[in-house]
């Protein structure tokens, strides 16, 4: 019996998700989701178990509000950046669940590092 794409999609994510945590232990974690219609992302502290900020293509501040591109993303990547200084984060490691890194998922990272987010 063949796998689902979503099957598939879990299995990438946890594999990705566990190579990270042997890694980068005591670092919050940078998590991206993308969707159809939004990209969002989540600073989140695994220890404590708490999201420690968040940015998302559905925030009116941000300007991206019904957009799916490259440049919202980067500007969701941005808007994390400086989220993450303000809540004191300096370093984090990138989570990109089960997305390929490319197009948009690259384009939030690259941006959170040209913020000052070191990834």
């Amino acid at each position: 019996m063949a796998n689902s794409k979503r099957v598939l999609f879990q299995k990438r994510r946890m594999r990705v998700r566990n190579k990270l945590r042997k890694v980068n232990a005591g670092r919050v974690r940078l998590s991206v989701h993308r969707s159809n219609k939004n990209i969002s992302v989540q600073l989140i502290d695994d220890v404590a178990g708490k999201t420690l900020a968040a940015a998302s293509t559905l925030e009116p501040s941000l300007g991206v509000v019904g957009k799916n591109n490259v440049e919202a993303a980067a500007k969701v990547g941005a808007a994390i950046a400086e989220r993450a200084k303000a809540a004191g984060v300096e370093a984090a490691y990138f989570d990109r669940g089960g997305f390929l890194f490319h197009g948009k998922v690259k384009a939030l990272a690259d941006a959170a590092r040209e913020g000052g987010l070191k990834i």
